[in-house]
């Protein structure tokens, strides 16, 4: 059975490795539906992404006129398809994300999980490329947001990830405003607060072998403030039941 699949490729400058990054979709993948939202790339990521639509008609692209971000991309883009696909699916388009290693990310969700990870820091997950200090950074920041926020999940700022539909529609979209790290976090937290069953699988990250990384300390910043932010309102409210059951 065909489960409908929406990949949703986020880009911004991303001429050196769109095409390889499609045509090895369209391979891994045949039966799944390709979108493309670009954020006003003028290096030729465009013109390389409707060449391809032209001979495959799986290949969509949204053009947006300005940087709006990741996170606004995908909240764009589920929002769009939450009642026309069943299957919703984060990857990055530097190649960072290996797509033959998708189908086993898709056949878990389709065995029955709500959110799929394609996890670095569980056995089995490598990171190539990565300086010791990055490597530091992102180890602590996953560390972090489950301590605060209680997910018990391993790799809750992984950007390669596969969602029910059906789960997204019960968290909903308003209100999730973050981007980067930010986003990927939130929408766990999301996700676990709705009672998702989250798979985390192994997989290989590699650093992009071209082109900058979109990765700024303002996005970290952010991260850190709404992780922050959300452990201290849930200690909060956890108080405020604590007293209004006592007092009962």
């Amino acid at each position: 059975m065909i489960v409908r699949t929406l990949i949703v490729v986020p880009t911004y400058f991303e001429v050196a490795s769109i095409e390889e990054l499609l045509t090895r979709l369209t391979g891994s993948v045949p039966h799944a539906d390709v979108l493309v939202v670009d954020d006003g790339s003028t290096d030729g990521t465009r013109e390389v992404v409707d060449n391809l639509s032209a001979t495959h008609p799986n290949i969509r692209l949204t053009k947006r006129t300005a940087k709006l971000g990741l996170g606004s991309a995908y909240r764009e883009a589920f929002s769009s398809a939450i009642n026309d696909y069943e299957l919703l699916v984060e990857i990055d388009a530097d190649l960072s994300h290996e797509p033959e290693a998708l189908p086993e990310l898709l056949a878990a969700a389709t065995a029955g999980a709500d959110v799929v990870i394609g996890s670095r820091y569980v056995p089995g997950g490598r990171i190539v490329g990565w300086d010791r200090g990055r490597l530091r950074l992102s180890r602590w920041g996953n560390r972090y947001a489950s301590l605060m926020l209680g997910l018990a999940i391993n790799d809750a700022t992984a950007g390669f990830r596969v969602y029910r539909s059906s789960i997204v529609r019960a968290f909903g979209l308003d209100g999730i405003r973050a981007d980067g790290y930010g986003f990927q976090v939130e929408m766990t937290y999301r996700a676990v607060r709705a009672g998702a069953r989250i798979v985390e699988i192994p997989i290989t990250f590699r650093e992009r072998a071209s082109g900058e990384s979109k990765m700024s300390r303002r996005i970290v910043i952010e991260a850190f403030a709404l992780v922050t932010l959300w452990g201290l309102r849930d200690l909060v409210l956890r108080r405020r039941s604590r007293r209004m059951y006592e007092i009962q």
